[in-house]
């Protein structure tokens, strides 16, 4: 009997959520009874954040920028509170003091290790740190950029690879006192690959605030192939997981984990001279999945001429070329459900490319969730034309407010508020900057009214007539959760 890839009861939920198409709409709840005196949620700020961020390179010849920042609670009083990416020796790299500033750090070479850290009290909600690695030359030459991770017991990696020019990584990080037990399965259009002789059932062990990293071609018995599907858990403890990816002729970049599985996936922010594009998608669980394709721009949404569908069989990896999909005109993936009635829930991500002949280069974008209350990535630059915000509102017209933190070294914040049309995607042009900053600054999209909105930020810093550039989509900070108000009976919270 053929292995199927584990379907969680989140994903299953997720799946069902997405029965009408691209709505991504909750169902209201009942309000209670009157008589019930039930709690209200109240929303606050989180109280603790832990990241991890993985070695950036094995190249002696890269750079590495890093950025961190916890945005500010617009009308709250700052508090006090810490925050500190460190090595595993405890050496700090990066300590932000306040919220709405930010702090970078550099490092050099092939030694730069990975970094765990926590941050609490004020400086804990929506906290955040960018890693940015430049590799001029070399087979890993490219500019590699990742948002340092919540630490976690489930991922999947569509999109990775075991063919003879690629090497792909999977980076795990331990952040706490205790080992953990990682298992990584492999699967490929025919399913899930058979395993080298001796690795079957094999646990990696990651030792406590440290990285292991696993190259995936090692895992598999024989097979060379363009592309597969990762799924990465824990039997025991939590890693941040996250692929670095090197390929001949086009470079490098990392590959962040995909959502979760789900009906409808967004995978955002595809440049609009992206020379070639290509999805991978995987099914896990037991049900084919056939999936409408369609590119959101400007002006909405179109399919792309003979290639609107896509059938996932379950427990295996599809794939299919889209091309210059985007001609010019940056854009959003929306995947969804051929009959809505039967959603089936995938993951899934994007290989890109940019530039022609030998001055290519890639990059990855995972489907990834909506911006939802607030979302930030760190790493913006002030340089013309380095960074570009891409905002996609999925199901419905939305407004949301773009802040510009002030640059590292300085300068005032900008806020500008966007209004979106349903289906379409924008360029965000000129992207908000800091006013008389200098050096990296951060974005945070905040949803206001309506939506789901996606967003991505990409950022490029040619080399040598290579259009070097790396894509890191937002995620829902989670900055805020909810509390149960005080009630007059303590006995209605037990019913």
């Amino acid at each position: 009997m053929k292995q199927r890839a584990p379907l969680t009861l989140a994903a299953v939920t997720a799946a069902l959520a997405a029965a009408c198409g691209l709505a991504f709409v909750t169902a209201p709840t009942a309000a209670p009874a009157a008589d019930a005196r039930r709690a209200a949620a109240a929303r606050m700020p989180v109280e603790r954040s832990v990241l991890v961020c993985p070695a950036p390179s094995s190249s002696d010849i890269a750079d590495t920028t890093y950025t961190s920042l916890t945005p500010a609670f617009p009308g709250r009083a700052a508090g006090t509170g810490t925050a500190r990416l460190a090595t595993r020796e405890g050496k700090a790299v990066l300590e932000p003091k306040e919220p709405g500033k930010p702090v970078t750090a550099t490092a050099s070479g092939a030694e730069a290790p990975a970094l765990t850290g926590t941050a609490v009290g004020a400086l804990a909600p929506g906290w955040t740190a960018q890693q940015t690695t430049k590799v001029a030359v070399g087979q890993a030459r490219g500019l590699l950029g990742l948002a340092c991770t919540t630490p976690g017991t489930d991922f999947w990696f569509p999109g990775v690879s075991t063919a003879k020019g690629r090497q792909d990584y999977v980076h795990l990080t331990n952040p706490d006192d205790t080992v953990a037990e990682v298992d990584i399965k492999l699967y490929g259009p025919d399913g899930l690959l058979k395993p080298k002789p001796g690795t079957a059932d094999a646990v990696i062990t990651v030792e406590p605030h440290s990285t292991t990293k696993v190259w995936l071609a090692t895992l598999a018995a024989d097979a060379q192939l363009p592309d597969v599907t990762a799924h990465v858990t824990t039997g025991s403890g939590r890693v941040g997981a996250s692929t670095q990816i090197t390929e001949d002729g086009v470079g490098s970049d990392w590959l962040p984990a995909s959502a979760g599985p789900a009906g409808s996936l967004v995978l955002p922010g595809i440049p609009a001279d992206a020379a070639s594009v290509r999805l991978v998608a995987f099914a896990p669980g037991e049900d084919d999945a056939d999936l409408t394709v369609k590119l959101s721009g400007a002006n909405g949404s179109i399919s792309p001429a003979g290639k609107e569908r896509l059938h996932v069989k379950a427990g295996m990896t599809a794939s299919v070329d889209l091309g210059d999909i985007t001609r010019g005109e940056a854009g959003a993936l929306f995947l969804a459900p051929a009959d809505p009635k039967k959603p089936v829930p995938v993951v899934a991500a994007l290989r890109v490319v940019r530039g022609t002949g030998a001055k290519q280069e890639v990059a990855f974008i995972p489907a990834s969730p909506p911006v939802g209350e607030r979302a930030t990535v760190a790493d913006a630059r002030p340089e013309d034309k380095a960074t570009t915000l891409t905002l996609t509102a999925a199901g419905a017209d939305a407004k949301v407010r773009v802040t510009a933190s002030p640059g590292a070294e300085g300068g005032t914040a900008a806020v500008q508020e966007l209004t979106l049309k349903a289906g379409t995607t924008r360029a965000v042009t000129p992207v908000p900057a800091p006013a008389g900053g200098k050096g990296p600054y951060a974005l945070t999209v905040e949803t206001l009214s309506g939506g789901p909105v996606h967003a991505a930020r990409t950022l490029t810093l040619p080399q040598d007539g290579i259009p070097m550039f790396t894509v890191q989509t937002f995620a829902d900070d989670r900055s805020r959760v909810s509390v149960p108000e005080a009630v007059e009976d303590p006995s209605v919270l037990l019913r």
